[in-house]
């Protein structure tokens, strides 16, 4: 039954990303901007890493379409539940993990598809990444997806206005992205800072995908990275689940 109705829920919110094609080419825009405006100034700068700028870049980027992009995911929800669609489904005897299954797969598609399309245009401009590492790095892209957007539905069954919901995802994401590297490696800064952004679990995704895009796939990186990687995913997911019951949805 969690399997029928997961893929139920998949099913619906599939076909309502379909009709808008708006939420499909948009929500790569950011990322598409800077690789093309922020990756040509890294060419040539000393980046404290063996990668060429490409590898240090791409992988961030990556990264950083499913930060801001799962993080937000939970808006459909508050626009549900002034609808009256989360009121709606609350009377029928779907399973409650499988509606927030449903619709963390189907974000997890979404990026995975966007993912595509950015590294896409990388290797136009000049990235050059083994086949494996490139696949490694979509494989962390999905699984941060499902921790984020598991995260952001559950706040967003806890709020009840986007006026609510923004300033929280917006102070959350940003010293995120600003401790992780994403951008440029943390080893850059002063090491106070170098050592804050190890209290973020995003730094180390990106430097397990940074390695990979280097063909470097048995390290230190490589390990931390996908166990706080799934163990992240296992958490959100339970957290979100229970919220989901919790609520009655």
């Amino acid at each position: 039954m969690l399997l029928h109705d997961t893929s139920l829920i998949f099913g619906r919110y599939v076909r309502q990303t379909l009709r808008s094609r708006f939420q499909i080419l948009f929500g790569i825009l950011m990322p598409l901007l800077y690789l093309l405006f922020f990756g040509p100034l890294l060419t040539d700068l000393p980046l404290g890493s063996e990668a060429g700028s490409w590898q240090v870049l791409v992988p961030g980027l990556l990264l950083q379409l499913a930060l801001f992009g799962a993080s937000f995911a939970g808006f459909a929800v508050i626009i549900e539940q002034s609808t009256g669609v989360v009121d709606r489904i609350r009377v029928t005897p779907v399973s409650r993990l499988a509606l927030l299954l449903g619709r963390v797969l189907r974000d997890a598609l979404l990026f995975m598809f966007q993912a595509v399309l950015l590294v896409g245009a990388a290797l136009v401009m000049g990235l050059r990444a083994p086949l494996p590492g490139v696949l490694i790095g979509f494989g962390f892209v999905g699984l941060l997806t499902v921790s984020l957007a598991s995260l952001s539905y559950a706040l967003a069954m806890r709020v009840r206005t986007p006026q609510e919901f923004g300033p929280v995802i917006n102070s959350l994401t940003m010293p995120a992205m600003l401790l992780s590297g994403l951008m440029l490696p943390m080893t850059l800064g002063p090491r106070w800072l170098d050592v804050l952004s190890y209290l973020t679990p995003f730094r180390y995704l990106v430097d397990a995908v940074r390695d990979a895009y280097t063909g470097s796939y048995a390290t230190t990186h490589m390990l931390y990275g996908v166990l706080v990687a799934v163990g992240f995913a296992v958490v959100a997911v339970t957290v979100g689940t229970r919220v989901f019951r919790s609520a009655g949805t």
